[in-house]
């Protein structure tokens, strides 16, 4: 069996479920060890003891990201426990509705603090380590969103596009030592934060049917799936894509591509 990142170590964070917890089982089935970190606690236990069980070196860490205090912590035990530190994937983020009218300030400095903050401090915790491990990869989950809004999603919005400029400013502050910063932007992917998306939002019609929807809007014909999502995140901290850095990768079945979803009939 192939495992490209054996002997290397990965912090994920949002690793309960969705997008953070694919990667966090790609990233273990492909040899690294990982530090699963959220603020679900118990299904981020799960998480990790299911790795476990499965032979993979994998420990939870229970988390509010929007504690800034508390992240010294998470880059500590990875280390601490593992021993280096080579992978960061920052996958946390929280998506209310509201336009800049109606969200309330706590909540709009609630979303920034756990997309868009948390991205900033765990960066800058793991990069020393990183150096000293030689090098190492950084991959923000963003969002197509980061480029065109939905409607009221402006604290969501602004906090995707305030991390594809972080993600710039890493890979151009650090590629000289080895460090690369890459942001994926999905559009619509199958997770909790999507059918939550759908609960707000269905109206009469059911979740699944505005999932459906949504996939119709994409040129695939349909939402992506989490794992698709963990596969490029696994490329984009691998070996084979050493000379991309800074890059803003849009997996969206091609929805940024097809003008007709912005522009009427």
């Amino acid at each position: 069996m192939s495992a490209p990142f054996a002997g290397q170590v990965a912090i994920v964070s949002g690793a309960a479920g969705g997008i953070g917890l694919a990667c966090a089982m790609r990233l273990a089935a492909d040899g690294a060890a990982v530090l699963l970190a959220d603020v679900k606690a118990g299904p981020v236990a799960e998480a990790a003891a299911a790795l476990a069980d499965m032979g993979r070196r994998a420990k939870p860490f229970a988390v509010d990201l929007a504690d800034a205090d508390a992240i010294d912590g998470l880059v500590a035990e990875a280390t601490s426990t593992f021993g280096r530190l080579d992978i960061v994937v920052n996958a946390a983020g929280i998506q209310p509705y509201g336009t800049v009218v109606d969200t309330a300030p706590d909540v709009w400095d609630r979303v920034m603090a756990v997309n868009l903050k948390a991205a900033y401090l765990i960066a800058g915790r793991s990069i020393p380590h990183m150096r000293k491990a030689g090098g190492g990869a950084i991959v923000n989950i963003a969002s197509v969103q980061a480029f065109a809004s939905s409607r009221r999603v402006a604290a969501y919005a602004a906090s995707k596009a305030g991390l594809l400029g972080l993600t710039r400013a890493i890979a151009v502050d650090h590629a000289a030592e080895g460090i690369r910063c890459n942001a994926i932007c999905p559009g619509s992917v199958d997770t909790p934060l999507l059918r939550f998306a759908a609960q707000q939002t269905k109206g009469s019609a059911t979740e699944e049917e505005m999932i459906a929807g949504w996939g119709a809007m994409h040129p695939v014909g349909r939402v992506g799936r989490a794992e698709e999502i963990a596969g490029l995140v696994a490329f984009l901290a691998g070996p084979e894509s050493l000379f991309i850095n800074g890059a803003a990768i849009t997996a969206d079945g091609g929805v940024m591509a097809k003008l007709g979803i912005l522009l009427p009939d």
